[in-house]
C-alpha cells in the first residue's frame, strides 16, 4: 500500500517511481480494493498490460493469474 500511494502521488506531481504496483494481486489472484482508484484503476492498468479480468461473486480476479506466479 505504501509503494503504491507513493508510486501515484509522485505521478501526480509529474514525477515516475517505477513502481509496477498493480502486479501484485491479494491471494486467489483477487485486485486490490484499497490500491489508489479502487478497483476500477486496479483492473485498467493490468488489461493495459494484457491481463484479463474476471468477475468472481462480488470481486475481480486476473484470469488464469496462476500462469504468471513467481517464487521469490
Amino acid at each position: 500500500m505504501v509503494a503504491a500511494n507513493a508510486a501515484e502521488e509522485a505521478s501526480k506531481q509529474g514525477g515516475n517511481l517505477n513502481i509496477p504496483y498493480w502486479r501484485t494481486l491479494k491471494a486467489g489472484g483477487f485486485l486490490n480494493e484499497k490500491y489508489p482508484g479502487v478497483v476500477e484503476n486496479h483492473k485498467k492498468l493490468l488489461e493495459k498490460e494484457g491481463f484479463k479480468t474476471i468477475r468472481r461473486g462480488r470481486k475481480l480476479a486476473v484470469s488464469d493469474y496462476e500462469k504468471y506466479l513467481v517464487d521469490v
